[in-house]
C-alpha cells in the first residue's frame, strides 16, 4: 500500500522535510516515483529512505549484541564513575577529620587563654591590695580628733585660688 511523505514522517517521528531532504540524497535509481506533484511511496521506496535514516527494520541479534556492548559500556562508566566518587568521599572525610583537629585545638587554646587572663587579673587584684594605702583602715578605726590633728601636724600648702576662682567668688558676692 502507497504511502506519502506526510504518513512516513508521522510514521518516524520526524518532519516531512527531513523525509524530502533524505529522498535528495537517494541516487536515481532508488528515488521514489511521482504522481502529480507527490511522492508515492511504495514499500522499497520506504526501506530505502529508511535505511538512509539509520533506522533498521527488522530487530535482529545484530542489534542485541550492541545493546549489550552498550549496556556494558554504560556498566563500565558507572563503575568508573563510583570509585571517583568514593575517592572523592575519603578525600572529603579526610578534610572533615582535619578540620574537627583543628577546632578542638583552638578550643583549647581559648581555654588555656581564659585561664591565664584569669590568673593575671587575680595578680593585678593581688598588687592592687598590696599598693593601695590603709587609709580606709585608719579612717574606720581612729576618731575624727585624730584625723584633724593628723591633718593640722603636717606641713599645710598655701591655698592657691586660681583666677577663675575669683571671678565665681565676686559673682556671688555681687
Amino acid at each position: 500500500m502507497p504511502k506519502t511523505i506526510r504518513e512516513l514522517a508521522d510514521e518516524l517521528g520526524v518532519s516531512k522535510q527531513r523525509i524530502q531532504q533524505i529522498i535528495a540524497k537517494l541516487s536515481a535509481s532508488k528515488t521514489p516515483n511521482k504522481e502529480g506533484n507527490r511522492y508515492v511511496l511504495n514499500a522499497q521506496d520506504v526501506k530505502n529512505i529508511k535505511d538512509l535514516m539509520g533506522f533498521d527494520n527488522d530487530k535482529s541479534s545484530t542489534s542485541e549484541s550492541t545493546n549489550r556492548l552498550v549496556d556494558y559500556d554504560v556498566y563500565l562508566d558507572v563503575i568508573d564513575s563510583i570509585k571517583e566518587k568514593d575517592e572523592q568521599i575519603k578525600i572529603l572525610l579526610e578534610v572533615q577529620k582535619q578540620t574537627q583537629n583543628l577546632l578542638d585545638q583552638q578550643q583549647r587554646l581559648a581555654l588555656q587563654d581564659k585561664k591565664i587572663l584569669e590568673e593575671y587579673k587575680a595578680e593585678i587584684k593581688d598588687l592592687k591590695a598590696l599598693n593601695m594605702p590603709p587609709q580606709d583602715i585608719k579612717k574606720e578605726n581612729s576618731s575624727p580628733k585624730e584625723t584633724t590633728d593628723y591633718i593640722k601636724g603636717s606641713p599645710q600648702k598655701p591655698n592657691k585660688k586660681k583666677w577663675w576662682q575669683f571671678k565665681k567668688t565676686r559673682a556671688k558676692n555681687d
